[in-house]
């Protein structure tokens, strides 16, 4: 068993390699973490003999298939659990992330399993985050970003990026939320701000919200 902060550095870990090869570098962990890297080293020298990461000086950090396994239990710990603040208790899809980040620290494999039975296994989370099974696996999902589309492509709005409470709300109050059909019409060339329909109306959306967008085509 790991303690709290062993278990979000493992999360960090597991989120961060997803956008490389599975090789973390301790500065980019130091930074998600707002703390110091000479405390990111002392924490993963603790994981790496627990046998949790691979860490060599210089080279970065790779979770261990036990490490990985960990990871994305509190993954799905996490998701399972904004799935029913937001579908039982009805908080906003903005308001739950924080509280998910308490309650994923539960060890009850029992009460996970039931959480998820109770929710009628669902897939993805209030945001568009797919939920590991119990055996740790994903179904496979195809999303593109917003920023990414061309003058006339369409498509159905399947999840967000970016979790911050701020960029929710913002997104509930244009209307951008999860499945929401939209169409591209217009690409700012200046600013890589983009025009798109949604659901009949016209919307501006820049290039900075849109890259946190995922489009289902």
């Amino acid at each position: 068993m790991q303690s709290f902060t062993e278990e979000n550095y493992l999360k960090i870990i597991y989120h961060l390699s997803q956008n490389h090869d599975g090789t973390v570098q301790t500065n980019a962990i130091a930074e998600k973490m707002q703390t110091k890297a000479a405390s990111v080293t002392d924490m993963i020298k603790k994981l790496a003999d627990k046998e949790l990461v691979d860490y060599k000086k210089y080279q970065g950090v790779k979770l261990t298939p036990t490490g990985k396994s960990a990871a994305i239990n509190i993954v799905r710990k996490h998701r399972l659990w904004e799935v029913f603040l937001v579908e039982k208790l009805n908080f906003r899809w903005d308001e739950v992330h924080d509280i998910a980040e308490e309650l994923e620290h539960i060890n009850s494999a029992e009460l996970i399993e039931r959480l998820d039975e109770f929710l009628a296994f669902p897939k993805s989370d209030p945001h568009g985050d797919p939920i590991p099974d119990k055996s740790g696996k994903f179904d496979a999902v195809a999303f593109v970003k917003l920023n990414k589309l061309k003058r006339g492509d369409e498509g159905l709005i399947m999840g967000v990026s970016e979790h911050s409470s701020a960029f929710l709300k913002h997104l509930e109050k244009s209307g951008l939320t999860l499945g929401k059909a939209v169409k591209i019409t217009e690409i700012n060339d200046f600013d890589g701000s983009i025009e798109l329909t949604l659901e009949q109306k016209s919307l501006s959306v820049s290039r900075e919200v849109a890259k946190h967008i995922l489009i289902k085509l």
